[in-house]
């Protein structure tokens, strides 16, 4: 939400620095994300001077040029030469002094320098007002009143201030800050200074020639509905001043009475709507939900089907606008208006927030009904904006002021003691304190004891209902950083089972960041045609947007989100890692499962000068996965190919039924539905799966061997089919005391071995933990190992 500095004086005096309310804001829980100085135009006018043309001589060496003295409230003159056609003795003018950076409104900036031109010399610019962004006019310079002075800056002859914008990020409970008067409100209370509210009092009914009658047929959706009308109006291009406040917060201005509209919403948090009460047929506003699948055009053009539960705002034939959300397409003011109805209304939160989701539309409107409104200001921004309009449009108030409530929402009546609030707040404030920020707030006290009070909270403040959130409202005026950090901590021993389930997931965590993996967290709701099993699929009956309509089924489809976002900005070298969980809906059963996913695209680490980064391979993610399933003690499981549609290629490590982990490259479908055009692996934990291998593991401590270990190299053809762990198997099958590894350390692949052969060269290693092994003892090991594989694999062993 954007707030602007200048604007918020006009509810409180302060002599505050944008920088000091920055910090205010922020500690009183309406925090400052940025702060930026905004200048009415580019440059803020600076090193521009008042000046006073005191001569005025052709050129001698250009027939266009002239050659000028100014005073520009120095010791002395100074010569400058000007091409203007309408420059002349006794003007007052704008000028640019040497060293001033000039803005033109087409072209980039320039600096003035001290020069000469066709020979004479020149030190400074006389202005046109389109050289300096305060016009389009580039007819001639600019000449000023004669009662200009001379010497004093342009920033303050114009009345130019520099602006500053707060970015402020308003958190879902602060409905009652969604505005510069809720803002100033809370500074107010925090600075105990006085709170300037508009003055309406002029406000005046000049006949009922326009009366539009409204009947609110839904008063649960529609509690309050207020209403006047202003005919004989002009629409036109609002003031300099009231485009300049929109401006500073980023809103485009339209014309007058859209621009009043929009700046009552942000000044006072009301929205309003502004009809051309001559399109309102019937002369009649009716508040009611229609028939279901109802076609409506919005604003936007675009052709919609109402639902029956979206509250509308008709007339006698057709429906106008959405309540609180957006109006339609022939519901707003054109040039050609010339009387408006105006609305000002109090609409159910739940109401705006249903239908605004249903139709994907956000809007300031919605934004502020979505929190909660205050039902008490409907009429006081009604007025405010309808003084407006005859100030900036002309016309006359031509009805009563409409205002149908026929059930007034009461104040929320809550009673706190002294003792509560100070046990919750861990702090002792005193109770003379404690009052005084509470009715600060605009919060009415009822009654008082000495234990404590009776409140009765303005309905503007709309998540204040308990005796907690009139606690939290107290701390937060009083200030968090003015309670002391206790030196005296109680805490209570937790039991935790183990293995320790963070502990672990810590410890994986820790291993992958030391190898430079980053950490990720992916959004769980994703997009519908991410579902690559639509039965399995959990749908938000109320989704954000299209984009966020499923629970993700995978963590990799948003991760390869995560991979075209870096892609795209250049940054190609990517090794990721996320703990989060799937969703599914199996046997009508909602199934949440934790997983584990390790990705990696791009080159295997960073390039340096005395050798070129090699591009990750299937290998570099197999080394990730094997280092996981080390770190965590894995051992005894299975390895096969994969053939999922999940995977490009790629393999799963399992035992007995259970899947421990997927991995290898990413499909090319998958890929391109996430616009990646880069290789990447990635490996697919089951991370609940594994836990639980890790609580069954047993420790098993043993000495370090005193008997050394012994190799010896086979070579072998076998079938292309054969895998190695098929080999390893039948290895460990044939010796299971004295066989302790079974490693490939070359496989070739050609045309000099028989078709449908491949070569495979493994390495065993053999160790008695009791005696150093013989030869004997070895060989013959081999040789029941070496028939195995002839028998078993059809192994040939090569010489």
């Amino acid at each position: 939400m954007k707030i602007s500095y200048n604007w918020l004086k006009q509810f409180i005096q302060t002599d505050h620095t944008p920088e000091e309310l920055s910090l205010i804001l922020t500690n009183i829980g309406l925090e400052v994300e940025s702060l930026e100085t905004v200048q009415p135009v580019v440059g803020g006018l600076a090193g521009l001077v008042i000046g006073e043309v005191l001569s005025c001589v052709p050129h001698p060496n250009a027939d266009r040029l002239r050659v000028t003295t100014v005073n520009v409230g120095g010791a002395a003159a100074v010569q400058i030469v000007c091409g203007a056609p309408n420059v002349a003795a006794g003007q007052k003018v704008v000028v640019a002094t040497v060293g001033t950076t000039v803005y033109p409104n087409e072209g980039e900036p320039f600096k003035i320098k001290s020069s000469k031109i066709r020979g004479e010399a020149s030190e400074g610019m006389i202005c046109a007002e389109d050289e300096i962004g305060l016009g389009a006019s580039h007819a001639g310079i600019m000449v000023l009143a004669e009662d200009a002075v001379v010497g004093l800056p342009a920033k303050a002859y114009f009345k130019m201030e520099d602006d500053y914008l707060f970015e402020i990020g308003l958190t879902p409970n602060r409905a009652d800050a969604a505005s510069h008067l809720g803002v100033a409100r809370d500074l107010a209370a925090f600075l105990r200074i006085e709170l300037n509210m508009p003055d309406v009092s002029s406000f005046k009914t000049a006949s009922t020639g326009l009366t539009i009658s409204v009947d609110v047929e839904d008063t649960v959706a529609c509690p309050r509905y207020s209403s006047v009308s202003i005919s004989g109006v002009t629409v036109k291009t609002s003031p300099d001043w009231l485009q300049d406040k929109l401006k500073v917060i980023g809103i485009r201005p339209i014309n007058n009475i859209v621009d009043i509209t929009n700046y009552v919403l942000h000044d006072l948090g009301q929205p309003l709507h502004a009809f051309d009460a001559d399109q309102i047929a019937g002369k009649k506003v009716i508040v009611k939900k229609c028939a279901d699948q109802t076609p409506f055009v919005t604003l936007d053009g675009i052709a919609r089907e109402l639902s029956s539960e979206d509250l509308m705002i008709c007339d006698a034939e057709k429906p106008l606008t959405i309540a609180g959300v957006y109006g339609g397409k022939n519901s707003g003011v054109s040039a050609e208006t010339v009387n408006i109805f105006l609305e000002s209304a109090y609409f159910n939160a739940v109401s705006v927030r249903k239908t605004a989701k249903r139709h994907t539309l956000k809007t300031d409107a919605s934004f502020r009904f979505e929190r909660g409104t205050d039902p008490e200001m409907t009429v006081i921004a009604l007025k405010r904006a309808a003084l407006l309009i005859q100030e900036l449009g002309g016309g006359e108030i031509s009805s009563e002021v409409s205002d149908l409530y026929p059930a007034p929402i009461a104040p929320f009546e809550v009673e706190v003691t002294y003792k509560n609030i100070t046990r919750l707040i861990g702090a002792a404030i005193p109770d003379a304190e404690i009052k005084a920020i509470i009715t600060s707030l605009g919060i009415a006290v009822a009654a008082e004891t000495a234990e404590g009070l009776s409140l009765k909270v303005p309905t503007f403040k709309v998540d204040v209902t308990r005796e907690c959130d009139i606690t939290e409202e107290v701390l937060r005026i009083y200030g968090y950083n003015n309670i002391e950090i206790p030196t005296k901590v109680n805490a209570s021993l937790a039991f935790t089972a183990k293995p320790d389930r963070e502990q672990i997931q810590h410890a994986v965590a820790d291993m992958l960041t030391a190898n430079g993996f980053l950490e990720i967290w992916c959004n769980s709701l994703t997009k519908g045609v991410y579902s690559k099993n639509e039965a399995e699929a959990v749908k938000i009956l109320n989704p954000l947007s299209s984009d966020l309509n499923v629970m993700r089924q995978s963590l990799l489809l948003p991760a390869l989100e995560s991979v075209a976002y870096n892609l795209n900005r250049k940054s190609a070298d990517i090794k990721f890692y996320e703990f989060g969980k799937t969703y599914h809906l199996i046997n009508e059963n909602y199934v949440e499962r934790p997983r584990l996913l390790v990705l990696i695209s791009g080159a295997n680490a960073t390039e340096q000068w005395n050798e070129k980064p090699a591009a990750v391979s299937f290998y570099t993610i197999k080394a990730a996965v094997d280092a996981i399933i080390g770190r965590l003690g894995i051992a005894n499981y299975q390895t096969e190919e994969l053939s999922d549609e999940n995977f490009a290629f790629g393999l799963r490590y399992f035992r007995g039924p259970q899947t421990i982990v997927s991995f290898g490259a990413v499909t090319a479908a998958d890929k391109k539905q996430a616009d990646v055009d880069k290789e990447v692996y990635y490996a697919d934990f089951d991370w609940a799966g594994l836990l639980d291998m890790v609580r069954k593991n047993k420790i098993i401590n043993k000495e370090i061997p005193k008997y050394p270990a012994v190799r010896r190299d086979l070579s072998m053809l076998v079938d292309t089919e054969v895998t190695f762990d098929t080999l390893k198997g039948i290895a460990f099958k044939t010796e299971k005391k004295l066989l302790k590894n079974v490693q490939v350390f070359d496989v070739y692949v050609g045309d000099k071995l028989p078709e449908n052969k491949k070569s495979y060269a493994l390495n065993f290693t053999l160790q008695d933990e009791e005696q150093t092994l013989t030869d004997k003892q070895i060989d013959a090991v081999m040789q029941k190992i070496i028939v195995n594989l002839a028998q078993t694999a059809k192994a040939e062993i090569r010489k």
